[in-house]
């Protein structure tokens, strides 16, 4: 209770109450960010996407792209420990600077989530109907509206029951991710073993190209810059979830830091064992369904462990899928709740109310699922759909991670953090103005590399670029006309003084 206490008066130092269920630990809060990478589902969602780009070679996209990330990570954790606050990317970057600039970053972010979460939902196309053909509900799996469609359907039905679980409580939550975190923990681990154990060529298969970009001005690095944003650059984010819940977390100031820098770490170094036994233990590489949606990892593992193992992997994934919705929801919702808290969104009040019943916020729990449902059904005759709303979810996430570093940066040579740090929480010390650096240089690069335009058709090109445009642009002029108007945190959340 005493530490509850302290928990309460520490969150009141920032002018909130305590109204959200502060009930979860260490592994939990590793857990939520865990969940929200999920090797298994961005792995076997993907793999395919980066693998037809690159080829094998992809495999080195992945090491930059955690190592860039990390970076970005570590200054995430610093603010974690200063910043206890639900709303991540929100909190942090409206703490360190400009109320517009976290406003911006808020408003970007939980575009982000809110498409993110249509796009983890649609992974269940990529393994379902390759557990067994019953669940292809909709015409024929060789057919790409088929498909589309079919995605769609299941993307609702996991969309829906992540709302339900979501508006039960965190405890009912948690315990179900926790279980699912574990599962998938194990799952990669046998996953990896017994890749390895079937692998019929060496490591040397990481250097081939087969052939990619030999008639490209730039050679190789044009499929090479593709592909990284295809597979790596769209699993490894998300990480700041485990401070997103600093509101439900006991002792987050020390608890938070690590957990997120424990999630990004743990996917990393498991992401990067699965692909390299994965290619290892393929037995034609030269099979063009590995670079193809009907394809890819679930297939390259069931033709590798055999078709009873096989599906038992793809089961676990599709646990994986699971928790990692319930984790995406979550991360919306709690961004949701803090903007509204501080009277940032339209109909704050009601987004804002926490349900005295379950202690989370129905409201924005409701409105995350519509939207997202809303996303898959506009494009339910898109037969593309899950390709453009990942290359859209990762610029806008990394968009929104370097208004927080650049934001960073130059508080930082204003002296940031205050000298009155208490001991003990996580700190960068004198190489946080390096590190800083080079995460704000990595995030520039990212954005840069994600909507550079590529592709045949004008939405594979302009399509990022041009909905970028358009919510920067909206948001620019809902915060001219109407947020620079309203300002401080709504009475019924004020912490008593």
């Amino acid at each position: 209770m005493a530490h509850e206490r302290e928990d309460q008066q520490d969150l009141a130092r920032f002018g909130y109450k305590q109204e959200l269920d502060r009930s979860l630990g260490q592994f939990s809060s590793f857990a939520a960010g865990f969940s929200y990478i999920s090797i298994l589902t961005g792995m076997f969602q993907t793999f395919h996407m980066g693998f037809g780009a690159g080829g094998p070679a992809f495999f080195w996209s992945w090491p930059i792209v955690l190592a860039g990330q990390l970076l970005v990570a570590l200054c995430f954790a610093e603010l974690a420990a200063q910043y206890p606050l639900s709303g991540s990317v929100y909190q942090w970057s409206k703490q360190i600077g400009h109320p517009a600039i976290g406003w911006l970053a808020g408003w970007i972010f939980l575009a982000c989530l809110i498409v993110t979460l249509a796009a983890v939902a649609s992974a269940l196309q990529t393994t379902l109907p390759q557990i067994h053909p019953v669940f292809q509900f909709i015409g024929d799996s060789s057919n790409e509206a088929d498909k589309a469609k079919n995605a769609v359907l299941l993307a609702c039905v996991l969309i829906a029951f992540s709302t339900i679980i979501n508006g039960i409580g965190v405890g009912l939550l948690a315990t179900i991710n926790n279980l699912g975190v574990f599962t998938e923990l194990i799952g990669v681990g046998l996953l990896v073993i017994l890749l390895g154990a079937h692998a019929v060529r060496g490591p040397e298969v990481l250097l081939e190209t087969q052939g990619r970009g030999a008639n490209q001005f730039a050679g190789y690095l044009s499929p090479f810059l593709l592909a990284m944003t295809l597979t790596a650059s769209y699993v490894l984010y998300g990480y700041d979830t485990a401070g997103s819940l600093a509101e439900e977390t006991h002792d987050p100031r020390r608890k938070a830091p690590w957990a997120i820098l424990q999630a990004l770490l743990a996917a990393g170094v498991a992401g990067a064992l699965l692909l390299v036994t994965g290619l290892m233990a393929a037995g034609d590489l030269g099979n063009p369904l590995l670079g193809k949606e009907e394809g890819g990892l679930p297939l390259l593992v069931k033709e590798t462990l055999g078709k009873g193992l096989g599906t038992i992997f793809l089961i676990a994934v599709i646990v994986a899928i699971t928790v990692c919705t319930l984790a995406v929801q979550t991360g919306v919702i709690r961004l949701m709740f803090a903007m509204a808290r501080d009277n940032r969104l339209p109909f704050s009040r009601a987004l804002a109310h926490v349900s005295r019943l379950s202690r989370t916020p129905q409201v924005p729990n409701l409105v995350a699922g519509i939207l997202a449902i809303g996303i898959l059904v506009a494009n339910i005759d898109f037969s593309k759909v899950v390709d453009m709303v990942v290359a859209v979810a990762i610029l806008w996430a990394n968009l929104a991670y370097l208004l927080v570093t650049a934001t960073l940066l130059a508080r930082r040579l204003q002296g940031w953090p205050p000298r009155s740090v208490a001991p003990g929480l996580f700190s960068l010390g004198r190489w946080g103005l390096l590190v800083n650096l080079l995460a704000v240089l990595w995030g520039v690069f990212t954005v840069v590399n994600i909507a550079w335009p590529r592709g045949t058709q004008w939405y594979q090109t302009f399509g990022p670029l041009l909905f970028t445009a358009g919510l920067v642009f909206s948001g620019g002029i809902y915060y001219a006309f109407v947020q620079r108007h309203k300002s401080g945190v709504l009475g019924e959340h004020r912490a008593a003084k």
